[in-house]
């Protein structure tokens, strides 16, 4: 009878213990905040008055279970026209917050930066971003959970978002959800990722699409659809044929290589036929090709990208981004950037084989950094009291999961891509419409390989025609670049207003 009691009173105390920690967990939980303020923007001599919003919103999962607070800042024009256009936009990473897109392009202000040399220390200059497009279109600013003001609540945790099927549901989820928060469900709806974000826009737009939340347009800016033209596995060749075109491009702005032709996109094209023609089909060879062959393809390779015959031919035929870095300003002791080839820095080691730094990233990153901050704090109102994560890589437990739902193959993963997620979206909506932003000098995601997996979508041309590639003289962040700022915005602002009237 005692024991019998006594497990009776365990079995209490263990049912008190655990409603006490899950009511300590709710309290501890934090609450969505919204900062709101005014904001304004000047744009082709006209200013827009804008109703701004900071802070989080509490999103919850498909049994209306709370599981995040997402951050997110949001910009509405005062006294909108009717059907106003939205715009969700984000950066990539993955792990990155939104403040690249936010400061540089998107919001009502931009960093002022010393494109493309290194800038100076703080103070740094906010100015009215005159190539924003939010003169045509409502703009939120979004942080996936891990960054910015964003964070897990409820019994989820981290491991529920840092995945790729992860990452596109949640984000998905928010632009959902937030529709109909704000009253919008029946506005044009866009996305507008860069880097990772366009191989999160690739999943987000199908997905959405099978919920029922059509797309009016896809914005792409510096993609990749399909990691195995960044990768630089030793048997695989397409990385390699991906980055010969930039490469080529970094060294015809940097003057090594002789015969330069009429212009940058002229010159690039001549590559691009050598690379399809000559340097793939010498690289599918492997040890079969010839040594003629060889020391030919190696010729052409120095004329192309300033680099000798000999050390292309000491590397096979096969230079990674990392060795190019390093490689093409050797003798000068510097090192060119991988975001932005234009950029070139100080060579650490000139004996090593691999860069150790990436000269557009040291150079804009403390302006943008401490400039967003101070505009987010400051000029927007949130509270100095909340942290804000400009990425998700020092967050404890962030690794990312690379599977996604229709890569596996005899049990494995077979690819790391989201192309089919597109090609299916494509194929469900003929109204939809993908505008795809490149950068001649980004050799982090690089032209030619969006250009490689574009023409492997497998779809007809009724479909394909709906994709557009624009291309710019800048980088990753082509809106560094201030007459690439202009285009882009002369870019995206004309394909809102094209697809507006289809």
């Amino acid at each position: 009878m005692k024991s019998r009691i006594l497990l009776v009173l365990c079995f209490i105390s263990f049912l008190a213990n655990a409603q006490e920690k899950f009511e300590k967990k709710k309290e501890e939980d934090p609450k969505a905040q919204v900062f709101k303020s005014k904001q304004s923007v000047m744009i082709d001599g006209k200013t827009i008055n804008l109703n701004a919003e900071a802070g989080t919103f509490e999103l919850k999962d498909e049994n209306n279970k709370p599981i995040a607070l997402f951050g997110f800042t949001a910009y509405f024009k005062e006294n909108p026209e009717k059907n106003r256009p939205i715009v969700f936009s984000y950066n990539g990473g993955p792990g990155s917050s939104s403040y690249w897109l936010h400061m540089g392009i998107m919001g009502p202000k931009r960093i002022v930066v010393d494109d493309p040399n290194y800038n100076a220390s703080a103070p740094y200059e906010l100015t009215n971003n005159e190539f924003s497009i939010l003169d045509v279109a409502d703009v939120v600013m979004m942080d996936p959970v891990g960054t910015g003001l964003s964070v897990p609540i409820g019994e989820a945790t981290g491991k529920d978002f840092w995945g790729v099927d992860q990452d596109i549901r949640s984000v998905s989820l928010f632009i959902m959800q937030f529709l109909k928060a704000h009253d919008r469900l029946n506005s044009p709806k866009y996305i507008l990722g860069e880097s990772y974000g366009t191989f999160r826009n690739a999943g987000v737009m199908s997905y959405l699409l099978d919920r029922g939340y059509a797309l009016n347009g896809v914005i792409m800016v510096s993609s990749v659809f399909d990691l195995r033209t960044l990768f630089f596995v030793p048997t695989e060749d397409i990385s390699y044929v991906a980055y010969l075109p930039t490469m080529a491009a970094t060294a015809w702005y940097h003057d090594k290589v002789q015969n330069k032709g009429d212009d940058l996109a002229s010159f690039v094209e001549e590559v691009r036929q050598f690379t399809e023609n000559e340097y793939s089909p010498a690289l599918f060879k492997g040890s079969n090709l010839s040594e003629s062959s060889k020391n030919s393809i190696a010729e052409k390779l120095q004329n192309y990208t300033g680099i000798s015959a000999a050390i292309w031919k000491r590397a096979d035929l096969k230079m990674d981004a990392g060795e190019f870095f390093q490689e093409l300003l050797r003798d000068e002791g510097m090192t060119v950037g991988r975001l932005d080839s234009r950029y070139k820095g100080i060579n650490l080691d000139p004996m090593s084989m691999n860069a150790f730094t990436d000269p557009q990233s040291d150079a804009i990153s403390p302006a943008y950094t401490m400039g967003f901050l101070d505009y987010f704090h400051g000029t927007l109102g949130v509270s100095k009291d909340l942290n804000y994560s400009t990425s998700a890589y020092s967050k404890e437990g962030f690794k990312w999961d690379w599977s996604h739902r229709g890569n596996q193959y005899w049990g494995t993963d077979g690819a790391v891509t989201t192309l089919p997620d597109m090609a299916d979206a494509l194929s469900k909506d003929p109204n939809m419409q993908v505008l795809i932003l490149n950068g001649y000098y980004d050799l982090a995601t690089v032209f030619y390989g969006v250009e490689h997996s574009i023409s492997h979508l497998g779809l007809p041309k009724s479909a394909s025609d709906r994709i557009k590639m624009t291309y710019y003289e800048a980088g990753h962040m082509m809106y560094t670049d201030l007459p690439s700022a202009k285009l882009f915005r002369e870019d995206v602002r004309k394909f809102i207003l094209d697809t507006l009237r289809k």
